[in-house]
């Protein structure tokens, strides 16, 4: 009977059965950032412990960093705190931090990859619950607590429960203006934001076969958001090639050996799952929330739900509450409702070809000017080869302001924050109660494409529609 890659990783890091039913489980690799390692590192302190293998942990700095002013000091004096905390503890435990100033600065979940850090076949924990990303290179990588951050520090393992498989399979043909971002909305509302509890899910299929390495790690981000504990697609060429090259990844004789590794993890031709779906990519349309949960979506040109509708009373009682924060009214087209923010960036959508593909729609067009527009590179890598090319200049000149790297508006955890009531249309994961930073704020979540059709009409709007798809 063959194996899952899931199947075939776990067993590999292993290290033994604990007393509660857990697994003590090897990480081959730590990321960190600095909202949730200060109080890790200060265990380590407390405890008398060093890192216990500290060429395995890679920090950079991406929550509290500011997008617009990003020299030191920061106005912000608590993320000036947290920035000058994550230097002296990466330089005390001799980790290797990407700083401001070292030109590869960026979002953790962008910086692992393009550094070739995250490689297929092994295990990756971050103390942030998008580190799914990573398993777009077949990687099982998960987000944890603080005091598990602890735990990697010090013993390079942690406690983790078994996890079942399930399988989701997409084959077809996509439509016009339907994007990985539309894919995994729709999966997501398909299976809940809690269908995933209890799973790893692994992709599959000829749509994601066909998908770059940066749209596959745009569907791994968000299989959190499904409830899911991490989600992978299977290493092949698009894989390898991708990493080939890059600053951490194995040269020479090392990267043949590697590469045949990489091979051998993938899941088995007859590997065994305890679930697998089917859907069809046909049946999937640019895809936007309506609601205050990433499973709260709908296709564009459908009407929000109406409480009416629902089919148990918890539904009944879910959808008013998510129409009363978000103020939209029930059973009303979820296109035309006015947009005041448009955010493009974040690690689920801020890598370079979310903005090359951007930039072939916007030129020459003109942001509403209703709307306050924002696109924030992923990295500073990312800034970097979308200026050579010019993209920056076509989103300024569109109306956008073109910012730093960082997590921006996704979280609002520094100065890009929604104010009062402000309705963002927003190409990132999140779309909670407050999520980017007002307590009053709404969150519509959609494709990057999507929220530059809005941001150029004002409103929730069509791309296929605006940009002639």
């Amino acid at each position: 009977m063959g194996k899952t890659l899931f199947a075939k990783v776990w067993d590999s890091h292993a290290v033994r059965t604990l007393g509660n039913g857990q697994t003590q489980f090897l990480i081959d690799t730590h990321l960190v950032h600095e909202v949730t390692s200060p109080q890790a590192f200060g265990m380590l302190r407390d405890l008398g412990l060093k890192v216990a293998y500290p060429h395995r942990t890679f920090a950079t700095v991406d929550h509290i960093v500011p997008t617009d002013v990003q020299t030191e000091p920061f106005a912000d004096p608590l993320a000036a705190e947290m920035i000058k905390a994550l230097r002296q503890n990466a330089e005390e435990f001799g980790v290797t931090y990407f700083d401001l100033s070292s030109g590869k600065q960026g979002i953790v979940h962008v910086v692992g990859p393009e550094q070739g850090i995250t490689q297929p076949g092994t295990t990756i924990a971050c103390g942030d619950s998008h580190t799914a990303t990573h398993g777009a290179f077949g990687a099982i990588a998960f987000g944890i607590g603080t005091t598990q951050v602890r735990d990697v520090l010090a013993t390079q393992t942690m406690a983790l429960s078994p996890m079942k498989v399930r399988r989701i399979n997409v084959n077809g043909k996509l439509r016009a203006g339907v994007y990985a971002k539309d894919v995994i909305l729709h999966i997501i509302r398909l299976l809940g934001a809690n269908g995933g509890i209890g799973f790893a899910y692994e992709y599959g299929g000829n749509i994601f076969d066909e998908m770059t390495m940066e749209e596959r790690m745009t569907v791994c981000n968000m299989s959190i958001e499904g409830g899911a504990r991490c989600g992978y697609v299977n290493p092949d060429e698009k894989t390898f090639e991708y990493l080939k090259g890059r600053n951490y990844s194995p040269k020479g004789a090392e990267w043949d050996a590697a590469v045949a590794q990489w091979r051998a993890v993938a899941s088995d031709a007859d590997a065994v799952y305890d679930d697998v779906i089917e859907i069809k990519a046909e049946d999937i349309p640019p895809t936007v929330t309506w609601g205050v949960s990433p499973d709260q979506a709908i296709a564009v040109t459908e009407n929000v739900p109406a409480p009416e509708d629902a089919k148990t009373d918890a539904q009944r009682t879910s959808i008013t509450e998510a129409l009363t924060y978000m103020k939209l009214p029930a059973g009303k087209p979820i296109k035309g409702t006015k947009v005041d923010v448009a955010f493009i960036g974040s690690c689920t959508n801020g890598r370079l070809s979310d903005f090359r593909e951007v930039a072939k729609f916007i030129k020459g067009k003109k942001v509403s000017p209703s709307v306050k527009a924002i696109a924030v590179p992923g990295s500073q890598i990312v800034d970097v080869l979308a200026r050579q090319e010019g993209l920056d200049k076509v989103f300024t000149e569109a109306g956008f302001e073109w910012r730093g790297a960082g997590c921006s508006m996704c979280l609002a955890m520094n100065p890009d924050k929604l104010i009062g009531d402000q309705l963002c249309a927003s190409s990132s994961n999140r779309n909670f109660k407050g999520r980017q930073g007002s307590p009053t704020g709404r969150t519509v979540l959609m494709s990057p494409v999507m929220v530059a059709a809005a941001a150029i009409e004002g409103t929730v709007a069509d791309a296929r529609e605006v940009f002639g798809l």
